[in-house]
């Protein structure tokens, strides 16, 4: 019997959690087609890399049509790509505000939007986004309300999306990740955010590829969000 290899698009794919999850897709049999602003082909043909900001749409299409003209199918989609600015609400610029709207939401809305059809079509797919747990647990003394305001949204509309295509073959999930051990966190750092949560220490990018395979192959979970925070989101410690 013909099994067609599968295909995964992964946004925000160049470094982290993204580099992470590329690697992860491809142990496990994927072609991907990786984005992110300045991600450049590698030795690995299996990895097609598509340069771009995802919250344009033109690049949002050129992905999808990359998978579809490339590999003629799209199984699964990974809402990696994402902006990250900590500071006091009321310190925040109309600047701040706008790029992160655009990628965290924008790049979700026009990404997600144009891999859904061919998941319609084809009768099957996957959907995650990775989102944040201080949607579900703000930390005193870390102000993120950009990142809750637009991570927020995700995590509503993965449940939303989950029911709106339950019976079409498309799962709809997410990933809650506390402060994960990252380019974007300096060494010296470490030592401080892993008190951030109960467990001690910080996460590991391995345990968000593990989460994401999980609900990879968890055909009976839709409208999840799977928190992977050393336990941060279950309350005060």
């Amino acid at each position: 019997m013909n099994h067609p290899q599968k295909v995964a698009i992964v946004t925000g794919a160049s470094q982290g959690i993204g580099a992470g999850l590329v690697e992860a897709y491809r142990k496990a049999g994927f072609v991907v087609v990786a984005n992110s602003r300045n991600i450049e082909p590698g030795p690995d043909d299996g990895v097609i890399a598509v340069p771009g900001n995802i919250s344009e749409r033109g690049v949002a299409k050129q992905v999808v049509q990359t998978a579809l003209g490339r590999f003629g199918r799209i199984d699964t989609l990974i809402n990696n790509a994402g902006i990250f600015i900590g500071k006091p609400f009321t310190e925040y610029t109309v600047e701040d505000f706008t790029n992160v709207l655009n990628v965290n939401l924008g790049g979700f809305f026009h990404i997600t939007q144009l891999a859904l059809e061919p998941m319609l079509a084809q009768r099957h797919g996957h959907i995650v986004q990775i989102t944040t747990t201080l949607v579900r647990q703000a930390i005193a003394g870390a102000p993120t309300g950009l990142a809750t305001l637009t991570k927020g949204g995700l995590d509503a509309v993965t449940r939303g999306l989950a029911i709106e295509y339950a019976k079409s073959g498309v799962r709809v999930n997410a990933i809650a990740p506390g402060i994960i051990k990252t380019p974007m966190h300096p060494a010296q750092t470490h030592e401080l955010l892993g008190t951030m949560h109960p467990m001690g220490r910080m996460g590991e990018i391995s345990e968000i590829a593990e989460a994401a395979m999980y609900l990879e192959h968890a055909a009976f979970v839709t409208g999840e969000t799977l928190n992977v925070d050393g336990g941060q989101h279950a309350g005060r410690w």
